[in-house]
């Protein structure tokens, strides 16, 4: 697995966090993350993300829970097992809306959910790592992902310019894997942080 370099800094409040942002992305360095303990309403847009599509994997997970459930209705009560059940249609549409309907919801529901874990890279069993484990607690984190053009030394500076209280060099393993936190530094070959000069 590829280990990055990233250089993180920590900052204590929500409200140094946003002109941090804001300064970070005009001075051009690559941001890989933020870590809070909490949502924050409008970081989003402060990071430049785009808006998700789960919303469109939604409608499309629930469009094929429509057709499977009526092309699998369809075809039990017309072709397979037809019934006449009290002298209506074979192929009765208004008697299929409530399983229709609840196939949708489901298939809407479960989809956008897994998809939601595959792209956030959470799961029960999926270990990733952390810069900082009080970014769960009371910290907000930025990681700086170091490229062939960064310079460490400045984007330490510009961290430590917009209100970062403890900046460093890191090395970690960004994608999930299978296993136990405690075997992390035997199996990827993790360093321990760099002192910053």
């Amino acid at each position: 697995m590829a280990i990055k370099k990233f250089v993180v800094g920590s900052f204590d409040d929500e409200a140094v966090l946003f002109p941090a942002v804001r300064s970070v992305r005009r001075s051009g360095y690559k941001m890989h993350d933020i870590y809070t303990p909490f949502p924050i309403h409008g970081l989003d847009k402060a990071m430049g993300l785009k808006d998700t599509s789960l919303d469109t994997a939604g409608f499309i997970y629930g469009i094929t829970g429509t057709a499977t459930a009526l092309g699998f209705i369809s075809w039990v009560f017309t072709y397979d097992w037809p019934l006449n059940i009290g002298g209506k249609p074979h192929f009765s549409l208004p008697a299929w809306i409530p399983i229709t309907f609840e196939l949708t919801v489901l298939f809407s529901a479960v989809g956008m959910f897994l998809t939601f874990c595959y792209l956030c890279q959470m799961a029960p069993f999926v270990k990733k790592d952390h810069f900082n484990l009080r970014s769960t607690d009371d910290l907000f984190v930025m990681a700086l992902e170091c490229t062939d053009r960064t310079n460490e030394a400045e984007a330490v500076a510009c961290l430590e310019r917009v209100g970062a209280k403890d900046v460093k060099i890191d090395r970690r393993e960004t994608r999930w894997w299978l296993g136990r936190y405690d075997k992390d530094t035997k199996m990827f070959g993790m360093k321990e942080t760099e002192p910053v000069a």
